[in-house]
């Protein structure tokens, strides 16, 4: 396989790879190569949850999302979940679960989203980058969870974190029943 580089972006590269098949075919991929990310699901309490209003630019609309962002060059994990969560919403968390991680949409893009809930949190001012066109929403889980399924909210990363989520909680809820 060579690669070439056709492009080096504020946050992404865009490469061509050219590669032989199992068949000796040569075909070529175009892909966009990103750093990964962190994904956070803010849990107030068990019936509560933060999601943020964004605009996107790229879509022309405000999507319902959970906070996210890109890993910063040699940033842990955990410590761009913090930031992420604190700049997009002000508050900051004491407990910290990793779920593991996704691929977005892994034709096209090898961006890893980790996967993180937050939860037992203290609320603080948010402080979006100037960029950034975000509103820090509470809403009750049942009411996120309905919001997937009648497509109201329609970003696969937040979708993902929601419905794992009222998974985990009903887990938790069953052994302690």
């Amino acid at each position: 396989m060579t690669r070439e580089i056709v492009h080096v972006g504020r946050r992404i590269q865009v490469a061509v790879d050219t590669l032989v098949t199992a068949s000796g075919q040569t075909i070529r991929r175009d892909l966009i190569l990103h750093p990964g990310a962190v994904v956070i699901l803010p849990v107030l309490d068990a019936e509560h949850v933060v999601l943020i209003r964004n605009y996107r630019f790229s879509v022309g609309q405000t999507l319902w999302e959970v906070p996210a962002g890109t890993v910063e060059p040699n940033e842990a994990l955990e410590a761009c979940a913090k930031r992420e969560l604190a700049e997009e919403t002000g508050y900051s968390a004491t407990e910290w679960t990793y779920r593991g991680f996704m691929y977005a949409s892994p034709g096209v893009l090898d961006e890893k989203l980790h996967l993180f809930i937050a939860e037992r949190l203290t609320v603080g001012a948010p402080r979006p980058e100037a960029d950034e066109q975000i509103e820090p929403v509470t809403v009750p889980l049942s009411d996120a969870v309905r919001m997937c399924l009648r497509g109201e909210i329609q970003d696969a990363k937040t979708i993902t974190l929601l419905l794992l989520w009222e998974k985990l909680l009903a887990t938790r809820q069953s052994h302690n029943v």
